[in-house]
């Protein structure tokens, strides 16, 4: 690991664990025991330090994504695997680091956005499409508007607003919003399938 990449890891969990705001460059080069000026020979600012973070975030997770999709052995399971490493990207953030971006970090929110929109969704536009050819999801489903329900319900669940995370677990809420989506959009076929892969390992 290089230097700018062990600033960025260190920022990274900074930044998660108090969010952005909170804080300081001074705090960011006693964590990692440089001076603040070494870290402004890699970065601009702290501005510069999020855009990069975000966009980092943004290709591991487009990766994982991409190899859960590849591992599927069927659509059904890609919609699971899809599924997990939203629940699983969207626990690792800590909620104020969103809030953060989302105030203070217009490009970043931007980059995140796009991502949000396009690759995401379009993931999930095309996975509900070519079900419905194979007679797993619904013919009579509209798959632009469940891509993008589906998307703000994994949102949704992570708002504190919503689902305070002293009344509810994460995990818990994600399962049980993504449970209903399914019994939404699959047919009895895909449902049976569905069943198969969630059924408890043991059961008859």
């Amino acid at each position: 690991m290089n230097v700018a990449e062990n600033i960025l890891e260190k920022a990274d969990a900074l930044f998660n664990k108090y969010g952005i705001r909170s804080i300081s460059m001074d705090e960011i080069a006693r964590e990692l025991g440089i001076s603040k000026k070494t870290i402004y020979q890699y970065f601009k600012d702290k501005d510069d330090m999020v855009y990069q973070i975000t966009r980092n975030t943004i290709e591991k997770d487009k990766s994982e994504f991409e190899a859960a999709m590849k591992q599927s052995g069927n659509l059904v399971s890609a919609l699971v695997q899809m599924s997990k490493c939203l629940r699983e990207n969207f626990n690792k953030i800590n909620p104020s680091l969103i809030f953060d971006v989302q105030k203070y970090h217009p490009q970043s929110w931007s980059m995140w956005m796009d991502y949000k929109n396009d690759f995401i969704f379009n993931t999930i536009l095309n996975t509900i499409e070519k079900g419905k050819t194979e007679g797993i999801f619904r013919q009579e489903i509209n798959a632009e508007i469940l891509a993008k329900f589906r998307i703000e319900q994994v949102q949704m669940s992570f708002d504190e607003k919503i689902f305070p995370r002293n009344k509810f677990d994460f995990k818990e809420v994600q399962l049980a919003l993504f449970d209903h989506f399914v019994h939404g959009v699959l047919t009895p076929k895909g449902l049976k399938i569905y069943d198969d892969l969630t059924k408890p390992k043991g059961n008859a």
